[in-house]
């Protein structure tokens, strides 16, 4: 067998081929230059988006070294795009948070005006000649409709609400939303950091709740948190600290725990593991301790944090405790979304909204909980 990316690529261009799409949309891997996507000879266009410091293990640690890979899918003229102006969006609103989204959205435009522009279709998508920077409207209804789960994806929990008193949920339970991103980076981490600190305030927040502050509601903020081991906690929490904390939005606790899912790295050649190895938790204990060391100081970290194996949820004081930025451990994804669960049912006046980040996987995990 290749290497598991290599061959879901290769298994991509055969099912492209043999249904006669008109148009494949191929995201790379990792970098360009030597990603398994860059055998397409002759593309009709490329794009890239805004670089970060990313896969640096592969890539390199500096912005040239990454760019280097990046461009090595360029094979035509280069044009850098502009954000998408909001004034030509004709009133709508990005279905996608966060003002990032404007040069997403910008990109996204110009690549698919590229396209038609090949086939000799695009002129049949302007309304009038001569409206070249206009935007169709088939764009708009586009960016207007745009989904894409697990990035700053809002679910409020709704086995609240379909309980066996779901008649009497509205007054007598709390209230549980997820907000969800898997935003891994630092300049992605900040962006997430960002529509966060927007959404439990303002309009997305209201659309939620049904209405902005729940009078006689206890908001408690908590972060959901885990990253993989190439990752750099001490590059990532303080920047969401510090962004969340610059727009008056603070965490009362944090969890760290392990992921669920299995998963192989896409430059590896191994098969995917057919059990699920007991869980070592020491990667969480050092999220913790990066956390705790951001809140209170080096010299107000428990020194034996590792010394605890988690067997359970936290205590039901946990959230009580009015210690700010307090931390847990779990070891288990299920355990804790139950326990959240738990929380908001024997607590009526209580609002939780927790924000999952720091990995597209425990992104997902969390997904497929709530969904099922």
């Amino acid at each position: 067998m290749p290497p598991l990316f290599q061959f879901l690529t290769v298994l991509a261009f055969k099912i492209f081929a043999c249904e006669k799409v008109d148009v494949a949309i191929i995201e790379v891997g990792l970098g360009g230059t030597r990603d398994s996507t860059n055998v397409i000879k002759n593309p009709v266009v490329c794009g890239v988006s805004p670089l970060g410091m990313d896969h640096m293990e592969t890539l390199g640690d500096t912005l040239e070294q990454i760019a280097s890979h990046k461009a090595g899918i360029l094979k035509v003229p280069l044009e850098v795009v502009a954000p998408l102006d909001r004034s030509n969006l004709k009133g709508i609103e990005l279905s996608l948070s966060g003002d990032h989204q404007f040069t997403n959205a910008g990109l996204a435009s110009a690549l698919c005006k590229s396209w038609l522009q090949s086939t000799g279709n695009w002129e049949k998508l302007l309304q009038h000649p001569g409206e070249e920077d206009n935007i169709p409207d088939a764009f708009l209804r586009g960016l207007q409709t745009a989904r894409l789960s697990g990035r700053a994806e809002i679910v409020r929990d709704s086995t609240l609400s379909s309980s066996a008193m779901a008649s009497e949920a509205e007054n007598t339970s709390g209230d549980l939303v997820f907000y969800l991103d898997g935003a891994h980076s630092p300049e992605s981490i900040e962006a997430c950091a960002r529509w966060f600190s927007s959404a439990v305030k303002g309009k997305t927040s209201k659309e939620v709740w049904g209405n902005g502050d729940v009078k006689g509601k206890i908001s408690k903020k908590i972060l959901l948190f885990n990253c993989m081991d190439v990752r750099d906690p001490q590059s990532l929490l303080p920047i969401l600290v510090d962004t969340c904390a610059s727009s008056g939005t603070h965490f009362a606790k944090a969890i760290f725990v392990p992921g669920i899912s299995s998963y192989t790295k896409v430059t590896s050649a191994s098969s995917i593991p057919s059990g699920i190895p007991p869980k070592d938790l020491s990667w969480q204990f050092n999220l913790q301790r990066v956390w705790e060391n951001i809140i209170h100081g080096k010299d107000a970290v428990n020194k034996n944090l590792e010394a605890r194996i988690p067997d359970s949820v936290p205590p039901r004081r946990f959230l009580d405790n009015d210690a700010a930025g307090c931390s847990a451990v779990v070891s288990s994804l299920p355990m804790t979304i139950n326990w959240l669960r738990d929380c908001v049912k024997i607590n009526p006046s209580l609002r939780i909204q927790v924000l999952v980040t720091g990995s597209l996987h425990l992104v997902g995990d969390v997904l497929k909980l709530l969904r099922r």
